[in-house]
């Protein structure tokens, strides 16, 4: 794994963060039978309802992690990011037994899926970009959707994988606090395109 993967990301409302503390960070198919914030597009989630990975599970059977969460699913939820955290999770997840690697928005009509041990098949440099416009439309589209590549990981990240939260301002730091949260709390508000 390239020396820059230094961690994962988990886009979360502020909201469900003593549950995740309970439970994990669950599959979307986990996730349905406990009350909980969605900050999930629907179509998106309509399109990964009836995907597969081969020769694995469901889509929604799996934990979902980015690379990295200055994407365009965070830009995209601009208008609640006093609602969001970002969880910084331990790459050694990577590791775990039936984690599937993906080279953009697994959602994604292109996405290949990907074993841990192919991961020179994801171009990092898109990824870790702060910017994925492009003057070719075509390179755009491709660019945007590589910086939602995800890590799958079956059915539930552990909670001691988390390390740390990071927030878009210092004032969001009590909020994480009374949902039971006592891991590193960073203020880093480039992450939520501030």
């Amino acid at each position: 794994m390239p020396n820059r993967v230094t961690e994962l990301h988990s886009i979360m409302p502020i909201a469900n963060i003593a549950s995740v503390l309970a439970h994990g960070i669950l599959s979307h198919d986990n996730a349905m039978n406990l009350p909980h914030s969605d900050v999930s597009f629907a179509k998106i989630q309509s399109k990964r309802d009836s995907k597969e990975v081969p020769n694995g599970l469901k889509l929604h059977q799996y934990a979902n992690l980015y690379f990295h969460a200055r994407n365009p699913m965070m830009y995209k939820r601009q208008g609640q990011i006093n609602e969001l955290c970002v969880l910084s999770i331990s790459n050694q997840v990577i590791n775990l037994p039936g984690v599937v690697l993906t080279d953009q928005n697994a959602a994604s009509d292109y996405v290949r899926f990907l074993a841990p041990t192919e991961y020179d098949k994801i171009n990092f440099d898109w990824v870790y970009a702060d910017d994925w416009r492009d003057s070719d439309q075509i390179i755009q589209w491709r660019k945007s959707s590589a910086k939602c590549a995800e890590v799958l990981v079956p059915h539930r990240v552990e909670t001691f994988y988390i390390q740390r939260a990071y927030i878009v301002k210092e004032s969001l730091k009590e909020s994480l606090s009374l949902q039971g949260f006592k891991c590193e709390i960073v203020v880093n508000p480039n992450l939520f395109f501030r």
